[in-house]
This record gives C-alpha cells, structure tokens and sequence, in this order.
C-alpha cells in the first residue's frame, strides 16, 4: 500500500471515530453535546504541521481548521492566504482534539478531550516523518510536543523561539500563543511577539512553502 492509500485509510478511521462520545459519563468534562465530527488535515507532502488544540463551534459547523477569527489571525501570522493555507500539499492541521469538546458553565470552550490524543497523535504524526517545522499552538499542544522544553508559563516558552529553531531536533518545534481575540491583550503586552517573532516565522514559512 502506497503511503498515500495508507494516509486516506487513516482519514477514515479518524473520521468514524467516536471514542469521546463513548467514553464513560464523568462530569460536565465527558458529556459530548453533540454527535462528533473529526476535524483534521493530514498530508503526504506538506512541510509544515499546525498543532492546535480543538475545534470551536463554528469549526465544527463547517468542517474546516481554523475557519474562524482565530484563523484569520494567525493566516496573518504565517503571511499566507486563506487558498494556501487549506491547501493540504503545504499546510497539515492536527488539533490535539479532533472535535469540539463543547462550553463549560461560563461558556468558555472546555479543553481538548483527554481521550483522543492517548490514540491517535502518535500515530498521526508518525504517518507524516515530511514535515520539518511543527507550530504547537497553545498549552496543550506544548505540554504534548515539547515536553521538558517548556518553560515556567506560555509566555517563557514562546519568548524562548530562538532556543527552539536553534534546535537540533527534527522536526523543529515552534511555541505560538493562541491566535483567539481572546489574547489581543497579551500581544499589546508582549510586542517582541510581532515584531522578532514573526518576520522570521513569516520567512521560514515562505521557504517550506517553496
């Protein structure tokens, strides 16, 4: 079987799975609200991974990766379009949950399911040994990839980007904060972000791209 028949078979799977919705009932944490759709970009060729951490509500709606606000933003970030950016040649996009999790009692977005990524990320990423820069997108997704890497809190960890694409490991790992609005207020606080961080991402992109 070719690598790409194995990565479609993989598709499939992910796409039928409903682990989170059949796991036991403990709590607000494990009552799925809904019926679950799988929401992944797995790829043969692409060079670069988005680790996120789980679909919102109006991702699960369409279907589509970071089809929000949140994606607008960090499209900018990567100084791509929106074509490029679903393009699955260039860009794979594996949350460390597949599907919305739902709100909690505030109405917030519940973290990632504790079910899905114990399953399917080493597997995932093992299927995909091209690609060269992961961009780990929020705590769950440094907590995962990064390992002892991480620092005291996110903004320590991302500060230390330099530390991370001086790396010898492979693929190297990118530390990004969550594009969300949400976090409009930690970019005015931290403006090194834009202004050192994202040309050389911006130039790194562009070059895996080509």
């Amino acid at each position: 079987m070719s690598g790409e028949a194995m990565l479609e078979t993989l598709r499939r799977e992910i796409a039928c799975c409903r682990i989170c919705r059949d796991a036991p009932a403990k709590g607000l944490e494990y009552r799925l609200p809904h019926e679950p759709r799988p929401v992944a970009v797995i790829s043969s060729s692409a060079r670069i991974l988005i680790a996120g951490q789980a679909p919102g509500l109006r991702v699960h709606e369409s279907g589509l990766p970071f089809d929000d606000a949140s994606g607008d933003r960090l499209r900018s970030w990567l100084g791509v379009d929106r074509a490029s950016f679903y393009d699955r040649d260039r860009f794979a996009i594996v949350p460390m949950g597949f599907c919305f999790p739902g709100y909690d009692d505030k109405g917030a977005d519940l973290p990632p399911r504790r079910e899905c990524a114990p399953f399917w990320r080493q597997r995932v990423i093992s299927a995909m040994p091209q690609i060269e820069l992961v961009l780990v997108i929020g705590q769950y997704a440094q907590a995962w990839h990064m390992a002892g890497e991480r620092r005291d809190n996110m903004t320590e960890t991302v500060r230390a980007w330099r530390d991370c694409l001086l790396s010898d490991r492979s693929p190297v790992v990118l530390p990004l904060p969550h594009p969300s609005w949400r976090n409009s207020g930690w970019l005015k606080r931290n403006p090194w972000f834009e202004k050192e961080l994202l040309p050389v991402l911006q130039d790194r992109t562009k070059m895996l791209l080509s």
